[in-house]
């Protein structure tokens, strides 16, 4: 039989019956009704058109806060001391046991000079002075008999006490033939060798540089300075000897685990930089820091008063700007341009385009557009927070400037 009901020949035609057709269709066509009377009847409320309910997101109330602040700055380690090795005296190099780059020991040989010459001297600066220290001792008992005349006896004694300086120099020459350590510390690289010949003072021979504690310098610029004058909380801690905190980032991103303290600050400007000298000093027993190593310095201790801050990841970048997303009247999600300043842990600065009461979106980000209704749920109480995204490792930065 044809799938259309049965066929009638009438007149030389053949025609459907109607019956048969009419129930065919509708046998074909009662699914499709009936699924699209359960969608409208779903998509229902009240009659109105089919609606999403709003997504979830986590906001913060953005409120003044007193907001600790920091501050970092690119810096140097120099020795805490570095003295310059060289040799009073002149000769040819016999002996040099030091190792380069080793630690030595105040009063340590570092080199011994030929001592011929000024064993010879001394020997005769000590003769010297024998003869006119025996010539005083006889001539002095006959002063009072009348026997020499006392300006005798005076220029016999100055005679001696003048041979007794020549020989102590003399013995001050042999004695610097050993050339010695003058501090504890790191022994530097040697300009000469055994078998070199020193000509005195003028020859370098080596440095020394006393590791522990060292030296941080860092060099504000005069905005910067500018800026922490005009609070007074802070002129104060950037005083020596003041309560603030420095820290040192090491080359590879990790922060030394000890602080150290302010003890200097210059008192002028660089004239060719228009920066400001300031030292801290390190205890450094373990030789992390190195004289000459580049490190970035972070100072720990400043508080901004009434401050208004915003996660992190709430801030969102595009199109050569800064935005958050703000809900709004009506639950509803808007777009503000905001101005950043530093981060403050693992929160963000807003110095511009906040205001306190202001709700913030910080998760659920992704499932919002400006102008959609959502569903605002306080941060730590939403579902969005238990997959949101964690700050990156180091993402806390410092302020690295002057103000915005």
């Amino acid at each position: 039989m044809s799938p259309y009901g049965s066929l009638v020949r009438v007149g030389g035609r053949v025609n459907r019956s109607r019956r048969s057709v009419v129930a065919v269709f509708a046998f074909r066509t009662a699914p499709l009704v009936a699924a699209g009377l359960l969608l409208t009847a779903c998509g229902k409320k009240g009659g109105g058109p089919m609606m999403f309910p709003p997504a979830e997101v986590a906001i913060v109330t953005v409120q003044p806060a007193t907001v600790p602040e920091a501050f970092e700055f690119p810096g140097q380690v120099e020795a805490y001391r570095r003295v310059e090795v060289r040799s009073r005296v002149e000769g040819i190099i016999l002996e040099r046991p030091f190792a380069e780059g080793a630690m030595v020991q105040q009063g340590e040989l570092l080199y011994r000079l030929d001592k011929v010459r000024y064993e010879a001297a001394w020997r005769s600066a000590q003769a010297r002075y024998e003869n006119a220290r025996q010539t005083l001792a006889r001539l002095e008992p006959l002063v009072a008999q009348h026997a020499v005349a006392q300006q005798e006896v005076d220029n016999v004694r100055s005679e001696a006490q003048a041979a007794q300086a020549a020989m102590d120099a003399a013995r001050k020459d042999l004695d610097d033939t050993d050339v010695k350590a003058e501090i504890e510390g790191r022994v530097g690289r040697t300009n000469m060798e055994v078998g070199g010949r020193v000509t005195g003072p003028a020859d370098l021979l080596t440095t020394i540089d006393r590791l522990d504690p060292v030296y941080v310098t860092f060099e504000p610029s005069s905005q910067q300075l500018f800026q922490w004058r005009e609070v007074p909380a802070w002129r104060t801690l950037v005083e020596p000897g003041s309560a603030l905190v420095v820290q040192v980032v090491l080359p590879d991103g990790s922060v030394l685990p000890r602080t150290g303290r302010l003890d200097f600050v210059a008192p002028a400007l660089d004239a060719a930089t228009g920066t400001q000298e300031f030292r801290a000093v390190f205890q450094n027993g373990d030789r992390m820091l190195m004289p000459g190593q580049f490190v970035r310095v972070r100072l720990v201790g400043f508080a901004r008063e009434g401050a208004l801050a915003v996660p992190q990841r709430a801030v969102q970048t595009g199109l050569g700007r800064q935005f958050v997303y703000v809900v709004g009247s009506g639950d509803t999600v808007l777009s503000r341009d905001v101005q950043t300043g530093p981060w403050a842990g693992d929160r963000w600065i807003i110095e511009r385009g906040l205001v306190p009461g202001d709700r913030v979106i910080v998760d659920g980000i992704q499932k919002v557009t400006p102008g959609r209704t959502v569903k605002p749920v306080p941060l730590g109480d939403s579902a969005a927070t238990a997959t949101a995204r964690p700050p990156a490792q180091g993402a806390a930065r410092p302020r690295t400037g002057a103000p915005r």
